[in-house]
């Protein structure tokens, strides 16, 4: 791909990126790699700039975005936009997805086989976005991303690491702040807070030396 890209113009380029992004939608649409394509009602394919430096990946579609198509719109979903407001980041500037494309039942956590389907799906949209800064939410997609095993959310949350020269950082996913409604110096939401205040500032370090 990179050797034909060489000799392409820039519209030429943009339009075979634009292609890439109508197969991948058209393939995780029709997907029937695991189970769970028997159970859901649609798949989530993802949504957001599809070039941009910042992008989320989260667990897996719950309820509202299995009906809708599109990831986060929950009450979860409702209230990452209002964390990502408040840091001063428009939804619309980013990309969002998720490890696996398909609910699974009762929202229960995905299985090491059901992320592997989806494996190749989520580092295709890696791979076209090319963001520099990816943030985790959730344990899911921290420990599917860093093969952690012993290490949690709560361990790891808050921390800057090297992911293939991407910036990696793991956050609390949203669910679990609905769970956890204090807003305590050292609770998960005073937490989160200050880590979508850095990867604002580092999103807008980013984007200072682009325009340099």
């Amino acid at each position: 791909m990179a050797k034909i890209l060489h000799f392409l113009t820039e519209n030429e380029i943009a339009q075979k990126i634009d292609e890439t992004w109508e197969m991948l939608e058209e393939k995780v649409k029709g997907c029937e790699k695991c189970p769970l394509c028997n159970s859901r009602t649609q798949s989530v394919f993802g949504e957001g700039a599809k070039k941009t430096e910042l992008m989320f990946v989260g667990e897996g579609p719950g309820a509202d975005e299995d009906m809708q198509g599109l990831p986060f719109v929950g009450r979860a979903g409702q209230l990452l936009s209002q964390i990502l407001t408040a840091a001063g980041i428009e939804r619309e500037e980013v990309y969002i997805t998720n490890v696996i494309k398909c609910r699974p039942p009762q929202n229960r956590v995905p299985s090491v086989e059901e992320c592997s389907a989806c494996n190749d799906y989520l580092f295709a949209q890696i791979s076209l976005v090319q963001p520099k800064i990816l943030v985790t939410l959730g344990n899911t997609p921290t420990k599917w991303l860093l093969k952690t095993t012993h290490e949690g959310i709560t361990q790891l949350r808050g921390k800057w690491f090297d992911w293939y020269g991407i910036k990696l950082m793991p956050m609390f996913h949203p669910s679990y702040l609905l769970r956890n409604q204090s807003r305590k110096v050292g609770s998960p939401r005073h937490l989160t807070w200050q880590d979508i205040q850095e990867v604002k500032a580092q999103w807008d370090k980013v984007r200072r030396t682009r325009e340099k």
